[in-house]
């Protein structure tokens, strides 16, 4: 399916006032990925953001192998400016927990990275596909010694450690009372107040976090 169709086609597609809605965005990126996804992924032009989160859903449908998708993945990466493309992107790249080794290596290509959306990419990646048993630890590291001068580099490690406090409670409370915690002050916060209004945080615990300051 050429660029021109997939233009002719989302412009065909019902509208809300806001756009076109994710639902419909994700029903037509997996038509896309079961056709030849590839002809769009190298082909789109990004001209609206419609077309950058249809990207992000088509990488998360399609079937390839995986360090093809991780390829693709990679050269969207300077593409992503917006909280929203970038969390699709990597909310909807599941076959990274097929390969937890594979994608955790290239993510941490950006462990140390500056810019503020590559920050973010790495932070909603570990939340989505690493909060388990055997990388909960690994996670909690990474995400500590992440870039978080930015918003939404703080904000994607901040929702990170709210979701880690509602598997991992204890894990994450002994983790923000320890030394070993060297978020910046501005983060650190952003994570307490993402972790009280998280709805997966116990009453018990938001309580618990009130005693915590930085």
């Amino acid at each position: 399916m050429d660029l021109r169709k997939i233009k002719s086609e989302l412009n065909c597609i019902k509208r809300t006032k806001f756009g076109i809605s994710i639902p419909e965005l994700r029903k037509f990126a997996r038509k896309i990925a079961k056709d030849n996804y590839k002809e769009f992924i190298e082909n789109n032009d990004f001209s609206t953001f419609e077309l950058k989160l249809l990207h992000a859903f088509v990488l998360g449908y399609a079937k390839d192998d995986i360090r093809t998708l991780i390829k693709y993945f990679e050269k969207f990466i300077p593409m992503v400016d917006d909280w929203g493309v970038n969390d699709s992107l990597c909310q909807s790249f599941k076959v990274a927990r097929e390969y937890p080794e594979i994608f955790l290596d290239f993510i941490l290509k950006y462990k140390d990275s500056c810019k503020e959306f590559e920050s973010r990419i790495v932070s909603v990646c570990l939340l989505s596909h690493y909060l388990n048993n055997e990388y909960i630890d690994k996670t909690i590291k990474i995400l500590d010694e992440l870039n978080t001068d930015d918003y939404y580099s703080q904000m994607g490690v901040a929702w990170a450690f709210a979701t880690i406090m509602g598997k991992y409670p204890q894990k994450c409370l002994k983790y923000l009372k320890s030394k070993e915690c060297h978020l910046d002050k501005r983060t650190y916060n952003k994570s307490l107040q993402k972790i009280r209004e998280s709805l997966k945080v116990s009453k018990n615990i938001k309580e618990m976090t009130k005693t915590l300051t930085k």
